[in-house]
């Protein structure tokens, strides 16, 4: 179950708790799911109990209440947990990652894509800067990753003009180049230096070339010994933090979009990359070891966070090489 199915998900418990007359509101027309803050458990968690309890007339906490048990009647969640004054903290049932890991394999590096800002023109112009330019790219690539008709160099468009660089990029090659740009936030000063061209774990860019890479030589060695990708329980608690950060990527894009800030993105494919190492050991059979399903779920697993890797990198304008 992705963000945005949450987030419908909890609407329709509004919408349910609304029609059997149980709460006296309007039904918003979206609600926020993120990932838990401090004193919050479980995978997502929502502040929609506190936003509607004024207009019901209600407590917060009573709201909460009210809409449990109507989240609980969803297959794709697990658990919610009441915390605080009102937030709804919603575990997914085991078989949601399954679904989830179905879900980026069919949409390939489409994945995140959607409709949020369909309809929508937006026009955008870059100061003459390379920083800018390359900034207004990426932003205009994510907005229509979310649907909406972007027009570049466009002079009545919203001003893209982030901390210039220091020094021309082109030293690093294209790919280096634009990392080095877009990872920092737009407010903050890029460095431009060999730091972003070192192999090792230092290098952010590095960490999340390295980790598609990865994925791509287990699918190879996989078919080698006769076996391939297939969706299915996973269970290793290794896999959580991962599972989460794949869950939480068409947030990020549409964050991405609304805010204009190609650096979520980029920070969001390090921590995809960084939560995929702990999986890696157990894809494969080892000894004497028969493929078993457990074996071709967590390849699955492994090509699906690839698979993000390259879409998030694409996106950036950035290649995603299968040998590295």
């Amino acid at each position: 179950m992705t963000p945005v199915e949450l987030s419908r998900t909890v609407l329709r418990a509004v919408r349910c708790a609304v029609d059997e007359g149980e709460l006296r509101v309007a039904v918003p027309e979206r609600v926020r799911v993120a990932p838990p803050g401090p004193g919050g458990c479980g995978d997502y968690a929502t502040n929609v109990a506190l936003q509607l309890a004024r207009p019901a007339g209600r407590a917060a906490q009573h709201v909460a209440e009210v809409l449990r048990p109507r989240l609980l009647r969803d297959p794709g969640v697990g658990d919610v947990v009441i915390t605080g004054p009102g937030f709804l903290n919603i575990s997914l049932a085991d078989a949601a990652p399954v679904a989830l890991v179905r879900e980026i394999l069919r949409s390939g590096t489409s994945y995140g894509h959607g409709d949020a800002l369909k309809g929508s023109t937006v026009r955008l112009r870059a100061v003459s800067e390379v920083r800018a330019v390359v900034h207004a790219d990426v932003v205009a690539r994510v907005l229509r990753s979310q649907g909406a008709l972007v027009h570049l160099d466009d002079p009545a468009g919203v001003l893209i003009r982030p901390v210039p660089a220091p020094a021309a990029p082109a030293p690093l090659g294209p790919d280096a180049g634009r990392w080095a740009l877009l990872y920092p936030a737009s407010h903050d000063r890029p460095r431009i230096g060999d730091e972003h061209l070192v192999q090792r774990e230092s290098n952010p860019l590095f960490r999340v070339r390295y980790a598609h890479a990865r994925t791509r030589a287990l699918l190879r060695n996989a078919g080698d010994l006769g076996f391939g990708p297939e969706p299915g329980p996973v269970g290793e608690a290794e896999a959580r933090s991962l599972l989460r950060a794949l869950v939480d990527h068409p947030r990020v894009l549409a964050a991405a979009a609304a805010q204009h800030a190609p650096d979520r993105l980029a920070r969001h494919l390090v921590a995809v990359a960084d939560a995929l190492p702990p999986l890696l050991p157990a894809v494969l059979p080892l000894g004497e070891e028969k493929p078993s399903a457990a074996h071709r779920a967590r390849l699955a697993l492994a090509d699906a966070a690839g698979t993000v890797l390259a879409g998030g990198l694409s996106l950036l304008g950035i290649d995603a090489p299968d040998h590295l």
